[in-house]
């Protein structure tokens, strides 16, 4: 691990030194792949840095304590000593947290599709909640929301939406989303003050680029019509809504929140990059079962992953047997701790995956 650690120290100098040449200013596109790489590898530097010093800290206190005769001197340096020991336990598990393998979509934006599943109106309902509880989230990350298809049932739910949430590291929180998530609450519709349990699923898939997934135009279908719904300023009186339709797979995606039609078919396009992005995924994810079963739920779009119970104010997370009693802040937004700890959940089973080794 050591090693490793020497050479990546070695290479974020010499970064930091081309990155001072007036030749790499010159050229943009090297200059920010350098600033990127710079960025990923500054963390696990600072971290070693440190690590260094206190192991240093350690050696001098030792060294010194051979030396010393002065008894208050002495518990000072024993003092210092035991910090320091302690320190470096924590980072040594910060590094090897830091040198865990990264998932190359974590810096991606993501797609989110959510569906409402069992539960009729009432399912349709608790997904236009869920659908606002990320929306609220992205805007405490200072993300961008951009929705890109929807289907809206009378009394204010949502049959399913599909939306595009853009910033740094959006997949990295959001990939632990994906899933089955349960309501159990009396619905307003229920006169006999029954609980019902209804579910919805979520599909949370990072963006995919024109190089990591290639489109052949053959295997496309694209029809073009007006819009449905609420429109307005030419919304649903021209042609703008796009429908795509993929042959090998059957998958079918429509676009119609943008006046232009040019607009409605990148939209569309992105979110068919996406599931087909999303689809290879999956099969990789198949292919290797032990990496899936080592994974907290970013795979296996069937299992039920959450329940928020209303009458209870209570939201249980089932993969990491996590409750929390703060059910209105979670339905406003609040979900940093449970992503906290489904990343942590995660990181530890990969460390333990790799001491078995």
């Amino acid at each position: 691990m050591f090693d490793k650690l020497e050479d990546l120290l070695i290479r974020f100098e010499e970064i930091l030194n081309m990155l001072n040449d007036p030749s790499v200013i010159a050229d943009q596109q090297r200059f920010q792949k350098l600033m990127k790489e710079q960025g990923s590898l500054q963390p696990l530097v600072d971290t070693y840095k440190e690590y260094k010093s206190c192991k240093q800290t350690v050696e001098d206190s030792l060294a010194m304590l051979e030396e010393e005769s002065d008894e208050e001197m002495r518990e000072m340096l024993k003092e210092e000593l035991s910090d320091a020991k302690k320190r470096i336990e924590e980072l040594e598990r910060e590094l090897k947290i830091l040198l865990l393998p990264k998932d190359p979509n974590d810096d991606k934006n993501v797609i989110v599709e959510i569906r409402a599943g069992a539960g009729g109106d009432e399912a349709a309902l608790f997904a236009a909640e869920i659908y606002r509880m990320y929306v609220h989230y992205a805007e405490s990350q200072r993300w961008r929301v951009e929705t890109m298809d929807f289907e809206e049932i009378g009394i204010g739910g949502m049959k399913y939406v599909n939306f595009m949430i853009t910033g740094k590291g959006a997949y990295s929180k959001l990939k632990y989303e994906s899933g089955v998530h349960r309501v159990q609450r009396v619905p307003e519709t229920e006169s006999g003050g029954r609980i019902h349990t209804s579910t919805i699923t979520v599909a949370v898939m990072p963006e995919a680029e024109e190089v990591d997934v290639v489109i052949d135009e053959k295997d496309i279908r694209i029809d073009v019509m007006r819009a449905s719904g609420n429109g307005g300023q030419c919304v649903n009186t021209t042609d703008s809504a796009v429908r795509l339709t993929h042959y090998p797979t059957g998958i079918v995606v429509y676009s119609q929140t943008e006046k232009s039609q040019l607009q409605n078919k990148a939209k569309a396009f992105a979110l068919l990059r996406a599931k087909l992005y999303d689809i290879e995924q999956q099969k990789a994810h198949d292919a290797e079962a032990e990496m899936r079963r080592s994974q907290i739920g970013t795979g296996d779009r069937s299992e039920k992953i959450r329940t928020y119970n209303f009458p209870q104010g209570r939201v249980t997370d089932h993969r990491i047997n996590l409750t929390l009693y703060k059910l209105d802040k979670v339905m406003n937004g609040d979900i940093q701790e449970i992503i906290d700890s489904c990343i942590a959940a995660d990181q530890a089973a990969k460390l333990a995956k790799m001491n078995e080794i």
